[in-house]
């Protein structure tokens, strides 16, 4: 399901990258890249979505936005419902309950590490959110683990209004969560796995404690199962094996090799893979900075036409994952 909701929003450049010019002015912002830009006007509450080999564009409000966002989420919390394997039901305000007591820790490490990307002179910081279920270790009751792999430059004072500017936008449109990745993907992620809202979150208020500016960052967010999921995945496997269970010599030796060799790939037969899985890993990096932007630079380009069809929306920066 991630992989397709990547795929949606960053098709082929969020596998193998998007080198995108952002520019700031004021209350806009523009996004722009060989094939799509993107524009937003915080003053009058809308976003532009450019098709820069058509040279047409389709404009969308925030309150759309957001509708659009709960509809994608609805469905991928049905869509997330579906992939669960079947279990008794449980009364909806025990479950809601359950998922509202999590405890979230923080830990930043400056590694010592120095090097310079894109002639920025920059050291390296480590951040990690783990988010578990109170009162229980990551392991006994399962969770979520985020980790910024974080190269920082001295501060860049335009890069500061560039994400003071995402901040604004964020809050604006789905509350003060989101970083490393669009507003947009951030809803849909948190329909499938709730406890990204809070790690990110965590991530955004101790964030100020880093010193510089960020030129480079790699995100990985991780689900780590609890004990219960686990042991209740050994069982379901061990009752599917009983009853495929060989009734040949050949069968049984074809059923080793088969494990032998999931093992040996890190497949699904090692416990150790199966506790935690990535769920996706993203890079942002910084090429250059300028300073003289103009209004020009946060336009609609010359020529383009408005229509009505819809296009996804891109991301900004240089992202992949």
């Amino acid at each position: 399901m991630l992989g397709k909701m990547f795929n949606l929003f960053g098709g082929k450049g969020a596998r193998e990258g998007v080198t995108t010019t952002v520019a700031v002015k004021g209350n806009r912002k523009a996004s722009l890249n060989d094939t799509t830009g993107q524009i937003i006007d915080l003053s009058e509450e809308k976003v532009y979505d450019l098709d820069m080999k058509k040279k047409s564009y389709k404009v969308t409000t925030f309150a759309e936005l957001r509708r659009q966002m709960e509809e994608a989420r609805a469905k991928a919390a049905e869509e997330a419902k579906k992939e669960e394997p079947s279990k008794p039901a449980e009364p909806a305000a025990k479950s809601d309950k359950q998922e509202k007591q999590v405890e979230v820790d923080f830990d930043i490490k400056n590694t010592g590490q120095k090097k310079s990307i894109n002639g920025f002179d920059a050291h390296e910081a480590i951040a990690t959110i783990t988010v578990r279920e109170k009162g229980k270790t990551l392991e006994q009751g399962g969770g979520m683990v985020m980790t910024s792999d974080m190269w920082l430059a001295p501060p860049v004072k335009e890069m500061k209004e560039i994400a003071e500017f995402d901040m604004k936008y964020a809050e604006k449109l789905y509350g003060p969560v989101y970083g490393g990745v669009s507003a947009e993907q951030m809803a849909t992620v948190m329909a499938m796995y709730p406890m990204v809202k809070d790690a990110v979150a965590k991530m955004n208020a101790e964030g100020t404690r880093l010193e510089g500016t960020p030129v480079m960052t790699v995100t990985t967010m991780d689900a780590v199962k609890s004990e219960e999921q686990m042991a209740a995945e050994a069982k379901q496997s061990t009752d599917t094996s009983a009853q495929k269970a060989p009734t040949s010599v050949g069968g049984l030796l074809g059923g080793f090799a088969k494990r032998a060799a999931a093992k040996k790939s890190g497949g699904a037969d090692d416990t150790k893979n199966k506790a935690r899985a990535t769920l996706m890993t993203t890079t942002t990096e910084v090429l250059k900075v300028v300073t003289n932007v103009s209004a020009d630079d946060v336009a609609v380009p010359p020529g383009s036409r408005k229509r009505n069809n819809p296009v996804p929306l891109v991301i900004g920066h240089r992202h992949h994952g």
